[in-house]
């Protein structure tokens, strides 16, 4: 097994078990989610929680792997912009580890009756962790683009229809699967982030397995 197929594999776990942590942490039968705040963690109990963060937070250190294997990939086209998508997803990816490790405690807070001390700390809580899944959600964006740049130049390991599997659009299929078939989408919407990885890592392993890139060492460094 090469390099590409085993950082694309580890790209792929991290989508499935930090996308079961998250499913634990935010799926509401009532899709409340769709309202804003927090009120759809309103009577999530506190082992689900619990071990929906342990594997959120773990899971999550494998998707700079995942990145890794995606600049591999991107490589031929433009190893200075490949190399920029590695990076800003590993950002995004790092950011998202504390973020995805404050949810079982503001799912606690919601457990507890309203007072105005709860209100305060939830105020405080979306200042301090909703701006980084806004980081999150911007560097899923750039890596995006690059992505998509990238893929139709036509010079990576990819072919050009892998373009319309950025990560990006399918975040925003996520949505809009939502919208169509609610009783399918409320099952993907709170994990949308890792249904969308899970597929560009599943194609990108497929890639990976039919196309059989390979690295070359050239002088030490990777060509």
């Amino acid at each position: 097994m090469n390099v590409f197929v085993l950082t694309g594999i580890m790209g792929l776990l991290a989508s499935v078990v930090v996308g079961t942590g998250e499913y634990l942490l935010h799926y509401d039968p009532l899709a409340r989610f769709a309202a804003g705040g927090f009120g759809f963690m309103q009577g999530i109990g506190t082992d689900r929680t619990t071990i929906g963060h342990f594997l959120g937070v773990f899971g999550a250190l494998l998707y700079p792997i995942g990145c890794y294997h995606l600049y591999l990939m991107l490589k031929p086209a433009s190893n200075k912009l490949a190399f920029s998508a590695f990076i800003i997803g590993s950002m995004g990816f790092m950011v998202g580890v504390v973020w995805i490790g404050s949810r079982a405690s503001i799912s606690a807070l919601m457990q507890l009756p309203e007072s105005a001390e709860i209100d305060a700390l939830v105020a405080l809580y979306d200042l301090r962790y909703e701006t980084l899944l806004q980081v999150v959600r911007l560097t899923t964006l750039f890596l995006s683009i690059i992505f998509i740049v990238l893929i139709l130049k036509g010079k990576t390991h990819y072919p050009k229809w892998m373009a319309f599997f950025s990560p990006i659009l399918l975040i925003v299929a996520s949505f809009l699967v939502y919208l169509a078939v609610p009783q399918l989408g409320k099952h993907v919407m709170p994990i949308a982030l890792n249904v969308a990885f899970f597929i560009v890592f599943s194609l990108s392993v497929l890639v990976a397995l039919k196309n059989k890139p390979r690295v070359c060492l050239v002088d030490g460094e990777v060509k």
